[in-house]
C-alpha cells in the first residue's frame, strides 16, 4: 500500500473515531486552536486549584481534572468549542454527596471521589450509547437562554472580589459573594481594580482593532505586566502587593485505581446517578449555549459519549467530575478556536506552562484574570436578544428570566431543570386551549372563499343553522375540558345553529378522551335535531375513529373531501322554512331567494328556475 493510501485509511479511522473536523486541520487552524489553547491553560490555572478546595480535595487535583478528561471529551464529544474540566457546580456537588461518608481532603475521600468520577462515567456513556440523548431537545431555548444569562451574571459576580482585590469570600452563592464583597469594599485594592479595568480595555481595542487576533491573550499580557510593574514600584514597597497566582504543584496526572469497599457500589451508584444528572445537564446546556454562538450542529448522543468516556478514563488518571465549563468554552470560542484541537492544546499547554514557565506563570494577577471572566460574562449576557425575546413573546421572556433568577439564586443543574419544567407547562397550557375559530365570509370576496370571522372588518353574517368551526391543535386529554366548554357554549347560545362543519385539517390527532367528546357532541347535536360533520379530518383522527366505532355512528356521508361538496350536501339537510325567511344567503345554495326556500315556495314548473339560480354569485349580506 503506498504512503498517500495509508494517510487515506488513517484519515477515514480518525473521522469515524473523532468527527470531520479532521479533515479541516491544518496549519492555519492548528496556529488559532494554539492561541486559544494557551488562553484556555491560563484561565484554568486559577479555576482548577479554587475547584478542587470547593470540592473537598487537595489544590493539584483541580489541575489533574483539566487535563485528561479536557483532551478526551474534546476528541470523542460533539462540540468543536466546548472545553471540559472542573467546574464550580460540579464540585459543589461532588462535595455535598461525598462529605458525609469520610473527611473532605483525607485518603479515604480521595478514593470515593476518583470512584463516584468513573461510576458517572459510565453512566454518562450509557446514556449517549443507548441513544437517549433526545432528552435533551426538552431544554427549551428560552430555558437555555435564562441559563445562559444566570451563568454570565455568576461569572461576573464570582470574578468581581478578585477585580476588587479582597479578601477571598466565605462562601459560594452569588449572595454570599455579593455581601462579602459589600463588607470589604472599603478595603478595595485600587492597583488591582486598575489592572482588572485595563485588561478590559485592552481586550477590547485589541478585538476592535482585529477579530482574528487573540485579543483575550494579549489583554491578559497587558494585565500581568501592568500588575508586574506596580507591584515592583509602588504596592510591594508599600506591603500590600497585587495578588497574583504564585508557584503552582506539577500537573502530572499520575495513573491510579481507585482503593475502595466494593460493598458500597450500591450506595454510590445512587451518588454517581445525582451527579451524572447534574454533569449531563451542564454539558448540554453549556454546548448549545456554544453552539447558538458559532452555529454549530449538537449531536447530543456523541456528546454524551465524549463526557462520560472523559469521566471513565479521567477517574484512572487522578481526576474528579468534570463536565463542560461555561467560563473556558465561551472564552475559547472567543479566542478563535477552530477544532476541539484547541482543547488537546489546552491540556497540554498546561503541563508545558507550569513546568518550563512556573516562575513567570506565578506572576499573572487574579485581577487579569478576573477581568477576562467579566468581559466573557458581559458578552454572553446577549443585551439585545433580551430586549428582542421581551418585546416579541412575553411567556419565553417569563421563563428566560425566571431560569436566569434560578441560576444566579440555586443550583446550577435546578435551574435547567426548572427552566424546562415552566417550558413544559407553557406548552402543555397552549396544547390544551387548541384554537377554534368561527369561519365564514369576506363580503368584500365574489368567490366566498372562506375566512377566519374574529376581527374580519367587513364579514358577512353567519348562516342560522350551519355553524362553520375550525379546529386548530389536537383533542387529546389535556384539552377535553376546553374544547367540551367551547362546544356546549356554541349549542346553548341564544338562536345557535344546530348543525355544525368542523373543519378538521389542522386537528393533528385525537386520543381516546377525544373520541369520546366527539362521541357526546354527536349525540348532543342529534338529539337537538341538528347533526355534526367533518371536512378533511386527518388519517390518524379517521383510524382512531373507526378503531372506537365512531365513524359508523357518524355516518360515512358526514365525512367530506372538500368544503364545496360539504355545504352543498348540508344545505339539502338544513330547514327549508328557516331559509325561506333567512335574510342571510351567504351560501352559493341560498341562490337570490334560497334553493330551499324556493323548494318550499315554488312548486312544479318553477323548479328549473330555482335549480339555474342554485350556481349563481349569492348576494351581499342583507340582500
Amino acid at each position: 500500500m503506498t504512503t498517500t493510501g495509508r494517510w487515506r485509511r488513517v484519515g477515514k479511522l480518525a473521522s469515524r473515531l473523532f468527527g470531520a473536523w479532521v479533515y479541516e486541520v491544518d496549519r492555519h487552524t492548528l496556529r488559532a486552536d494554539a492561541l486559544a489553547g494557551l488562553l484556555g491553560a491560563l484561565l484554568v490555572l486559577p479555576q482548577g486549584v479554587a475547584f478542587a478546595t470547593l470540592a473537598g480535595l487537595p489544590p493539584e487535583y483541580g489541575l489533574y481534572s483539566a487535563i485528561v478528561p479536557c483532551v478526551v471529551a474534546a476528541l470523542f464529544g460533539s462540540s468543536r468549542h466546548v472545553v471540559s474540566g472542573p467546574t464550580n457546580a460540579n464540585s459543589l456537588a461532588l462535595y455535598a454527596v461525598l462529605a458525609p461518608l469520610a473527611i473532605a481532603g483525607s485518603e479515604a475521600y480521595i478514593q470515593l471521589a476518583l470512584a463516584v468520577t468513573i461510576l458517572v462515567g459510565i453512566l454518562q456513556w450509557l446514556v449517549g450509547t443507548l441513544r437517549l440523548g433526545s432528552l435533551a431537545n426538552f431544554i427549551s431555548p428560552s430555558a437555555l437562554f435564562g441559563f445562559t444569562s444566570g451563568a454570565a451574571l455568576l461569572i461576573c459576580v464570582h470574578a468581581l472580589k478578585d477585580a476588587l482585590g479582597l479578601a477571598p469570600v466565605q462562601g459560594h452563592g452569588a449572595g454570599a459573594v455579593l455581601a462579602a464583597v459589600a463588607r470589604g469594599i472599603g478595603q478595595l485594592h485600587w492597583g488591582a481594580l486598575l489592572v482588572a479595568v485595563a485588561t478590559i480595555a485592552a481586550s477590547l481595542a485589541v478585538r476592535r482593532a482585529s477579530r482574528r487576533k487573540p485579543h483575550m491573550l494579549i489583554g491578559l499580557a497587558v494585565g500581568t505586566a501592568l500588575a508586574a510593574a506596580l507591584n515592583a514600584w509602588v504596592f510591594e514597597p508599600a506591603g500590600r502587593p497585587i495578588s497574583v497566582l504564585g508557584s503552582l504543584a506539577q500537573p502530572w496526572p499520575p495513573f491510579h485505581v481507585p482503593d475502595i469497599d466494593w460493598g458500597k457500589l450500591p450506595d454510590l451508584l445512587g451518588l454517581a446517578f445525582a451527579l451524572s444528572i447534574v454533569a449531563l445537564a451542564q454539558s448540554i446546556s453549556i454546548a448549545k449555549a456554544v453552539a447558538m454562538r458559532s452555529g454549530q450542529p449538537i449531536d447530543a448522543n456523541r456528546e454524551f459519549v465524549g463526557q462520560g468516556l472523559s469521566n471513565i478514563v479521567g477517574g484512572f488518571f487522578s481526576s474528579y467530575l468534570s463536565c463542560g465549563s461555561l467560563n473556558r468554552s465561551i472564552p475559547n470560542y472567543e479566542a478563535g478556536a477552530r477544532t476541539p484541537m484547541a482543547a488537546v492544546f489546552a491540556a497540554l499547554l498546561l503541563i508545558v506552562l507550569v513546568t518550563a514557565s512556573a516562575s513567570l506563570l506565578a506572576l499573572i494577577p487574579h485581577a487579569a484574570i478576573a477581568g477576562l471572566l467579566i468581559l466573557v460574562g458581559w458578552n454572553l449576557l446577549d443585551l439585545p436578544r433580551w430586549r428582542a425575546t421581551a418585546r416579541v413573546q412575553r411567556s419565553e421572556c417569563m421563563i428566560a428570566l425566571a431560569t436566569m433568577v434560578a441560576t444566579v439564586t440555586i443550583r446550577m443543574e435546578i435551574a435547567i431543570l426548572l427552566g424546562t419544567l415552566l417550558s413544559l407547562m407553557v406548552y402543555l397550557h397552549r396544547t390544551s386551549h387548541p384554537a377554534m375559530r368561527t369561519m365564514g365570509f369576506d363580503a368584500r370576496d365574489p368567490d366566498r372563499h372562506f375566512a377566519v370571522l374574529d376581527g374580519l372588518p367587513d364579514a358577512l353574517p353567519e348562516c342560522p343553522q350551519l355553524k362553520l368551526l375550525r379546529m386548530e391543535g389536537s383533542v387529546y386529554f389535556g384539552a377535553v375540558a376546553h374544547v367540551a366548554d367551547r362546544l356546549q357554549a356554541m349549542r346553548t347560545a341564544p338562536a345557535a345553529p344546530r348543525h355544525l362543519l368542523i373543519m378538521a385539517k389542522s386537528m393533528n390527532f385525537i386520543d381516546h378522551a377525544g373520541a369520546i367528546l366527539w362521541e357526546d357532541e354527536l349525540r348532543k347535536r342529534r338529539a337537538a335535531g341538528g347533526d355534526l360533520y367533518f371536512h378533511r379530518p386527518r388519517p390518524a383522527v379517521l383510524q382512531m375513529w373507526r378503531q372506537t366505532g365512531f365513524i359508523d355512528r357518524l355516518g360515512a356521508d358526514h365525512v367530506f373531501p372538500d368544503k364545496r361538496t360539504a355545504i352543498a350536501d348540508i344545505y339539502m339537510r338544513l330547514d327549508p322554512d328557516i331559509c325561506a325567511s333567512c335574510s342571510a344567503r351567504i351560501f352559493h345554495e341560498c341562490g337570490p331567494m334560497g334553493y330551499a326556500g324556493q323548494r318550499a315556495a315554488c312548486a312544479g314548473g318553477r323548479a328549473g328556475d330555482a335549480d339555474g339560480a342554485a350556481g349563481a354569485p349569492a348576494p351581499q349580506a342583507g340582500a
